[in-house]
């Protein structure tokens, strides 16, 4: 086996392996250190990279569907996904730095396990930390989950109330239904970036098990709107892969 074959690799999904559209996030993340490879959800059963790129836009093939079916999967849901907004031409319109996804209905030994992972869940007997649940169901389950961990639990039901209440009173982390009544989740991550008090707050995002054609498409487009005529350089897609 080559130096190459044991480094860990990066895989590109939701781009069905095309080669000139996939060439500029695959020169970006190898810019940044990385050996890229073009994967689809089967190959999991044959390896595990150190993360997955998922393309996410109208342009994707099924970006969504495979999110699910990684997040579904008890071995693709552990590994890292770094949601982005490829055009159509390959251009790389936008990052989306979630700091996880947890499918619905929650599961709560997994939940506790990733917050365990990540370091979140260490302070939570020692100081009085308040996690921001933000959906237009309050999501009942989840604010369980996170209370037995020992945080409290702050709800908010629309995008602009949680940007509100989490500027005045700055939460430890934020769990946020993919899509809300006034915006989608991808949004407010974009709002809370300008305020320097949240900008950095770990984000997780909260999907249905299951999604409609219609409603993969809907939200495809949101992003798509809200990172219209962007493109971000080399450099700037290299300093969200630091950050991570």
């Amino acid at each position: 086996m080559s130096d190459t074959q044991r480094q860990p690799e990066i895989w590109l999904m939701g781009l069905g392996c095309e080669e000139e559209r996939s060439a500029t996030v695959r020169a970006y993340l190898e810019y940044a250190g990385y050996v890229v490879v073009c994967r689809n959800v089967a190959d999991f059963g044959e390896g595990k990279p150190l993360g997955v790129v998922l393309d996410i836009s109208p342009f994707s093939n099924d970006g969504w569907g495979i999110l699910l079916d990684l997040k579904n999967n008890p071995t693709g849901r552990e590994v890292p996904v770094l949601p982005v907004f490829l055009s159509q031409l390959g251009k790389v319109g936008g990052v989306f730095p979630v700091a996880g996804f947890f499918t619905l209905p929650i599961d709560p030994e997994y939940m506790m396990k990733k917050l365990t992972v990540l370091g979140l869940a260490d302070d939570a007997d020692t100081w009085d930390l308040q996690v921001m649940v933000i959906s237009k169901r309050g999501e009942e389950s989840v604010a369980k989950a996170i209370t037995s961990l020992g945080f409290e639990v702050v709800n908010a039901y629309t995008g602009k109330e949680a940007v509100a209440l989490a500027t005045i009173n700055r939460p430890f982390m934020v769990f946020c239904s993919v899509v809300l009544p006034d915006m989608s989740a991808f949004e407010l991550m974009e709002r809370f970036r300008l305020f320097p008090q949240v900008r950095n707050v770990p984000f997780f995002v909260l999907m249905k098990d299951t999604m409609k054609d219609g409603e993969k498409t809907a939200l495809s487009r949101q992003v798509e709107h809200l990172v219209r005529k962007k493109e971000l350089t080399r450099e700037e897609f290299a300093a969200y892969l630091r950050r991570r």
